[in-house]
């Protein structure tokens, strides 16, 4: 099922969020219903914070950057409970969105390599080293059950050049080709 994404504005984007186990409930439908709502949305990676559930939970797909990275081709993961363990590297910029911001990308900076423990769908333990797109990917996801977005890490004068469009995107004022929930669309 295709959920709608929560979007900016909404106060589950800033929530640090709660491990679960392995009887949450209905946990194998939640994570194919997010799949389905990232693939609806052309995206590679949604957070349970973004359909409403404050939870640690994630996925990707980043296979739309095969062409770029070929050992991308078929990364397609579910993050349960997961722990970046270390970052590492110089710090490099490349061009992020946001399903929960359509419409806004601006240059990020983080570094090139990660190490992530966390459990996957069938609850297996996994300590896994990542670089480039695959890192890049997985912190932008990680980053939204900490209660981060990547709006957070931009300048203060880009954060004061985009502040008329997060408060559209908040209040309902833009167009989208998914379902979203906007916090504070006035009902009419």
């Amino acid at each position: 099922m295709i959920l709608p994404i929560v979007a900016y504005g909404d106060p589950v984007l800033r929530k640090e969020t709660e491990e679960i186990d392995k009887d949450y409930p209905d946990l194998d439908i939640l994570i194919n219903d997010m799949f389905e709502t990232m693939y609806n949305a052309q995206g590679v990676g949604l957070a349970a914070p973004q359909i409403g559930k404050s939870i640690r939970l994630f996925i990707v797909d980043a296979e739309p950057f095969a062409e770029d990275e070929p050992e991308l081709e078929g990364f397609k993961k579910v993050f349960i409970n997961p722990i970046i363990v270390e970052e590492e590297g110089k710090e490099w910029k490349f061009n992020e969105g946001c399903l929960s911001i359509p419409g806004i990308r601006e240059d990020v900076s983080r570094k090139p390599d990660i190490t992530i423990e966390y459990y996957d769908e069938n609850w297996n333990l996994k300590e896994e080293k990542y670089s480039g797109l695959a890192a890049r990917i997985i912190q932008h996801e990680y980053d939204h059950i900490e209660g981060i977005l990547f709006t957070d890490k931009l300048s203060p004068l880009k954060k004061q050049l985009i502040k008329s469009k997060l408060n559209n995107i908040a209040k309902g004022n833009i167009k989208v080709n998914y379902r979203m929930r906007f916090p504070l669309l006035k009902s009419k």
